[in-house]
């Protein structure tokens, strides 16, 4: 798969990195199993493989309100992280970045997303939407994925949904 790196970091980005409690190692076992959503992600109803590992990996995302979303892998290195698109079937994609980053004694998981929305406006459009609504959204939500990957990684069992609070974008409304 042949990405247009330049296209997709157009748009602003939202980051989160927080430490891990776990060898880079165990983090990259845990990110590079086949449906591993279904193992560390609060908001995962299914995370369906179609074709894993590698580069060409492609999974499919169910959220609990039932959206749906394809991954679509274009660089992976081992102990280190990928890179994926990410969108609806036929749709619009985002730029998603994992990344494991080893800091003297300590590991840390880094998760970038570029999104789709308004990426094709100009950014002094596109920044109070990004300001008030994207970023505080999407901070929240990679939060909760980081944050179910380290209760995993303590526990050994899969994430309990929406363990640390409902997200309005990918949540049951209930």
């Amino acid at each position: 798969m042949d990405v247009n790196l330049e296209y997709y970091t157009k748009s602003h980005s939202i980051s989160v990195k927080k430490k891990i409690n776990g060898s880079r190692e165990d983090v990259w076992e845990l990110i590079s199993k086949p449906s591993n959503l279904e193992l560390f992600h609060p908001f995962c109803m299914s995370n369906k493989t179609v074709i894993w590992p590698g580069v060409g990996s492609i999974d499919e995302l169910v959220y609990l309100n039932n959206f749906k979303l394809v991954r679509e892998f274009f660089k992976w290195k081992k102990n280190e992280g990928y890179q994926l698109l990410i969108g609806r079937k036929g749709g619009r994609k985002s730029l998603v970045v994992w990344e494991i980053i080893k800091d003297s004694n300590d590991v840390f998981l880094s998760i970038t997303v570029y999104p789709h929305i308004m990426r094709d406006k100009p950014k002094i459009i596109s920044f109070l939407p990004y300001l008030f609504i994207v970023k505080p959204n999407m901070k929240s939500y990679l939060e909760n994925v980081i944050n179910g990957l380290n209760w995993h990684l303590m526990h050994s069992k899969p994430v309990p949904k929406n363990l640390f609070g409902k997200h309005k974008w990918f949540s049951n409304i209930n």
